[in-house]
């Protein structure tokens, strides 16, 4: 039984030993199984969430655009809201983002101007870290404008960010504790007290990595916040209409301060008399490095400051007295040594930032200008004027690197080392000073070699406080040494908003255009049917301010200034164009003007006058101007976007739909279209050349200087004013063309005041103003077909003045012959059949 049972037992025994193995391998093969699956399914499980979320937004955010629904989003931009805000259209990954978009109150707009007067430049600023002129202009630019109210979105991400701020402070010094404990359970050989306090280690790193992550995304939304406040403000002030045109009459000047100036005629930015210079400079790179270097600064303000706070509270109390004292005594001889190092930062980030925008508008003008520049075969020479500009700029980069060297080398050797030297000082304090040695030192000097267990608990105590006290220190260090670096920070801000502040000062200070003079009670109600200027002297606005009062002229006084205590302007007097004009055109009247005179005279300054870009020179003038004036000048200007916005410029594709036109031509043959315009104006083949309505190009390059004169017109003939001003709009166009053009506009019923040195051209038209460009400012106004001659100047009736009679009576006569030619025909008839007769 015995040998039986064993043979029984054998085989039992091997299979059981076989499943043992099988078992012990098949966990093993199913790792194995599902190692391999996870490494083809890998790719799939790793795009599997983003794809559940790209589904769970299509579930949410509704169909995709269509191509027909895009290209009708990209021409309309925006939508006009009910309570006059607009909302944009932004196209996002086939699908339609609105934004709200809602422009400054123009309440708020008048409102902040007195919070940003004219500073004067001057030249011995203080140096202070708080300078007066500083903190002026930070405080204007900060709570009027990039944080208006204490409800504003970017407060509330302010606080939300202080909040952020103080909590990684104070997980600083919990994590600072906390190291301190870990060490001293690590040096008591506490296993239990050293895990709990990793696993605590590990608790407190994800509030540490969060309250980290958050300070950055908040401080970069913020600098987001304030870069979109600022621009849209200095937008809607810079882009304003008419009258304050801030865009076109900054270039001039034009009422904005005189005050001090060097002897060269500029402040210490650079900026001469009112005239900015390089505005896209300020409103793109400036008004960014604001906004970066605002929200930067306070976080780097804030957080320094609150940990040199907490982490000296902190210190004090295992410092004592004597250690504290040391510990101010750093703060203090840090401060003095690294303020007396520090350069003017705030001057030369100014000059870096006017050298950068010369530099980027030699670029632009390159851009521009590229054509013309073509033709002259010019590369060579504008290659020496960038290259010039860029060398300046280089030259005063490498002069700052140069300042920078004694400078960073000064702060590093106090931040790293002179600090951490007494960081170790300090921490010594406690140890060798404040605390007597403990008795356990003097067992390890005796007869026996083993200390007690109050030695080594005194010697974790000892670790404990070691180490926590340097990470504080550290920290300490840190913040300090952000502190310094914040101090250059500031005085690079303090440049910066010095050249904003400048420009909204400058904004502010533009005087509006006159609005134009109010016509005599009886012909009040026609103000919008007659344009015309009344005894109005016309001359080219100064741009430079003069110190001698000989050789000024005030253009505004402080009475016509929106307060009593603003400066006037002194400006550099000009020779007058045109003296004591006065002519009157009235809608309807089928009464055209027509201006010439030699290059130079001032036909266009009457232009601009009658457009209300130039005042008069002369208080006593009066203009006329109508609401309905459209102005075409020779250089014609093609807007970014479609082929049709070449068309409805300045309107919109809302303000297009509501005017009720249709692109195509309608059955009705009403005319009302886009394309009927277009074939007005012979472009009717444009459309199918280039692609479409909603073709986008740069349209300045694509058309020639023929088919950009002809869009011109045909915006005339979309718009439909009134009153049109031709400022030789049309010659780069044929003859026969132009001639259909200004026929067709007179069928429209538009009063055309036309500048031309063309005699063709007069025909079209019933008055010509002559202006004589002798230097004196005299002219001579005729109608066409009469005897009458306008003109101020009696001595004007001499020659000038029998020079239109002789023009008129040339006409006349002329006229008379023509019809005597029916006469002289019949008489060559005869004299021709005499002839015959004497041959025969």
């Amino acid at each position: 039984m015995h040998d039986h049972g064993q043979h029984f037992n054998g085989p039992a025994i091997h299979e059981l030993l076989e499943m043992a193995v099988l078992s012990t391998l098949r966990p093993s093969t199913r790792l194995l199984q599902i190692i391999f699956v996870l490494l083809i399914l890998r790719s799939r499980l790793i795009t599997l969430p983003k794809d559940s979320l790209e589904r769970l937004r299509d579930a949410t955010a509704g169909k995709r655009l269509s191509a027909a629904e895009l290209t009708e989003i990209l021409q309309q931009i925006y939508v006009k809201e009910s309570d006059g805000s607009r909302t944009l259209l932004v196209p996002y990954r086939n699908r339609l983002a609105k934004v709200p978009i809602r422009d400054t109150a123009a309440k708020l707009l008048t409102s902040n101007a007195k919070h940003f007067p004219i500073q004067s430049p001057d030249s011995k600023k203080s140096k202070a870290l708080l300078d007066p002129r500083f903190v002026r202009a930070l405080r204007a630019l900060l709570f009027h404008i990039a944080i208006p109210s204490w409800k504003s979105k970017e407060s509330l991400i302010l606080a939300v960010h202080s909040f952020f701020l103080v909590a990684r402070t104070v997980l600083s010094v919990v994590v600072a504790r906390l190291d301190g404990i870990i060490v001293r359970d690590l040096v008591r050989a506490d296993a239990r007290g050293f895990l709990r306090g990793l696993g605590l280690w590990f608790v407190l790193a994800v509030p540490s990595t969060y309250t980290n992550v958050m300070i950055k995304h908040l401080q970069s939304t913020l600098a987001l916040r304030i870069r979109t406040r600022l621009t849209r403000y200095i937008h809607d002030l810079y882009l304003s209409k008419y009258p304050d045109l801030r865009y076109y009459r900054l270039g001039l000047g034009v009422g904005t301060s005189g005050d001090k100036t060097s002897s060269e005629g500029k402040d210490a930015n650079g900026h001469s008399g009112g005239v900015i210079e390089g505005v896209d400079q300020y409103i793109t790179a400036d008004v960014e490095a604001w906004a970066e270097g605002v929200s930067g600064l306070y976080g780097n303000l804030m957080k320094p400051t609150l940990d040199l706070v907490l982490f000296t509270s902190q210190l004090s109390r295992s410092l004592g007295l004597r250690g504290t004292v040391l510990l101010f005594g750093t703060y203090y001889a840090t401060v003095r040594i690294l303020r007396a190092a520090t350069p003017a930062f705030g001057k030369l980030a100014a000059a870096e930032a006017k050298l950068e925008g010369d530099y980027r508008a030699g670029m632009g003008r390159l851009g521009r200008e590229g054509e013309e520049i073509a033709f002259y075969d010019g590369g060579a020479r504008e290659r020496d004027i960038l290259t010039g500009a860029y060398m300046a700029l280089i030259r005063h980069v490498n002069f700052i690197y140069k300042i920078r060297i004694a400078y960073e080398w000064t702060e590093d050797y106090v931040i790293k080392y002179l600090w951490s030297a007494a960081g170790y000082g300090l921490i010594a304090v406690p140890l060798l000073l404040t605390r007597r040695r403990h008795p356990a030192e003097e067992v390890e000097h005796g007869s026996s070699s083993i200390p007690s267990s109050s030695g080594n608990e005194a010697i974790a105590s000892r670790t404990e406080t070691y180490i926590s006290n340097r990470r504080l220190l550290l920290s300490l260090a840190d913040a300090g040494g952000r502190l310094m670096y914040a101090y250059k920070d500031v005085l690079e801000l303090a440049g910066v908003t010095d050249r904003l502040y400048t420009l909204v000062s400058n904004l502010y200070a533009v005087k509006p255009a006159s609005t134009g003079s109010s016509l005599p009670t009886s012909y009040s109600a026609l103000e919008n049917d007659i344009i015309g200027l009344e005894h109005v002297d016309i001359g080219v606005p100064g741009h430079r301010p003069v110190n001698d009062e000989s050789e000024s002229q005030i253009l505004v006084d402080s009475d016509d200034s929106p307060s009593a205590d603003k400066p006037s302007v002194r400006l550099e007097s000009q020779s007058t164009l045109v003296r004591d004009l006065s002519l009157y055109l009235r809608e309807g009247s089928g009464e055209h003007l027509m201006i010439t005179g030699s290059n130079g005279v001032g036909k266009t300054a009457i232009a601009r006058v009658l457009a209300g870009l130039w005042d008069p020179m002369n208080e006593e003038g009066k203009v006329l101007r109508p609401h309905s004036l459209l102005v075409v000048p020779q250089r014609v200007y093609m807007p970014v976007g479609t082929l049709l916005d070449q068309i409805i410029y300045p309107d919109s594709y809302a303000d297009f739909l509501e005017k009720g036109l249709s692109i195509e031509s309608r059955d009705d043959g009403s005319g009302n279209s886009i394309r009927y315009i277009l074939e007005s104006v012979f472009l009717g083949y444009l459309p199918e050349r280039e692609g479409g309505w909603s073709t986008r190009k740069e349209w300045r390059d694509v058309l020639s200087g023929g088919e950009k004169q002809r869009m011109a017109m045909a915006r005339v003939f979309y718009h439909r004013p009134k009153f049109a001003i031709l400022d030789e709009c049309t010659s780069a166009v044929s003859s026969d063309v132009e001639g259909r053009m200004y026929q067709h506009a007179k069928d429209l019923g538009i009063t055309l005041i036309t500048i031309s040195l063309r005699p063709s051209l007069m025909k079209y038209h019933t008055q010509v103003l002559n202006l004589l460009g002798d230097g004196t400012g005299r002219w001579t106004l005729a109608h066409i077909g009469k005897d009458a001659v306008l003109t101020p100047l009696s001595e004007a009736e001499g020659e000038e003045g029998e020079l239109w009679l002789g023009f008129n009576r040339e006409i006349a006569t002329l006229e008379r012959k023509l019809k005597e030619v029916d006469g002289w025909e019949m008489r060559l008839k005869e004299l021709d059949a005499l002839l015959k007769v004497q041959e025969l």
